[in-house]
């Protein structure tokens, strides 16, 4: 029976993949790895080669920038299934290796759901990795959560509108995939009252690493993958939030 597995290599610093998904790595026969059409190295191939060999390494092509045509996507995805599929009939164990965690706006939520209605019977596993808000979190001094507070996590990309009532909301708000809108994101924690304490960061973990604090954003166009935490307000002292 065959096994395809998703293996989280967390937001790029190759010491943050776990021990069990080096091990993910490392065991099955083939190792996919993510690229866009354009056929640059992203982030999840280059964390991969910390630990396997170049020639186990599949590269598989996603449209990974496309959001506005869905044919060609889902065109894109089909194509990826089968590709996968097709490394399923010759091997017993594939890896795909995504960015943060497979079952957290992963792509391989998608290659996953195509591979089993093409190969029915194939073996779904996931391995987690560390978030992006994780690792900002640890690497900024932000703290997440206390106590009885709410953590809501929301992709810019499903608009301003939707970050906004996060915001108004309690508790802390994460924002991901926020860099193209940088300003409506600066605009709607200025209004929200929650820019004071809000951090963003990208390329966490790499020599390209910013993290500067949301006051600073200007409005200027970021990496696309880039992260926002809006700590939730407190102003009661220590165990106020039980």
């Amino acid at each position: 029976m065959s096994r395809l597995i998703g293996v989280g290599m967390g937001p790029g610093d190759p010491e943050l993949v776990t021990v069990k998904g080096v091990n993910a790595l490392r065991g099955a026969d083939v190792v996919v790895v993510p690229v866009m059409d354009t056929g640059e190295r992203g982030r999840a191939e280059a964390t991969v080669l910390h630990y396997v060999p170049e020639e186990k390494v599949v590269r598989v092509v996603f449209a990974l920038n496309e959001r506005s045509d869905r044919a060609r996507r889902e065109a894109a995805w089909d194509a990826a299934g089968e590709r996968v599929a097709g490394l399923l009939a010759r091997h017993a164990c594939v890896a795909f290796a995504t960015i943060g965690d497979p079952n957290v706006y992963s792509t391989f939520t998608y290659l996953a759901q195509t591979v089993a209605e093409l190969v029915p019977g194939t073996v779904v596993e996931t391995v987690p990795g560390i978030t992006a808000m994780q690792d900002l979190a640890a690497r900024s001094g932000a703290v997440l959560t206390e106590g009885t507070e709410p953590l809501t996590l929301v992709p810019v990309t499903a608009g301003p509108a939707v970050l906004k009532e996060a915001l108004n909301g309690p508790g802390t708000v994460v924002a991901y995939k926020f860099g193209r809108r940088a300003r409506e994101v600066a605009e709607a924690l200025r209004d929200s009252g929650r820019l004071e304490g809000a951090v963003w960061g990208s390329a966490l973990g790499l020599p390209e690493e910013s993290i500067r604090p949301a006051a600073e954003l200007d409005g200027t166009p970021l990496p696309y993958l880039s992260t926002l935490i809006a700590p939730a307000r407190r102003d009661g002292g220590r165990g106020s939030k039980l």
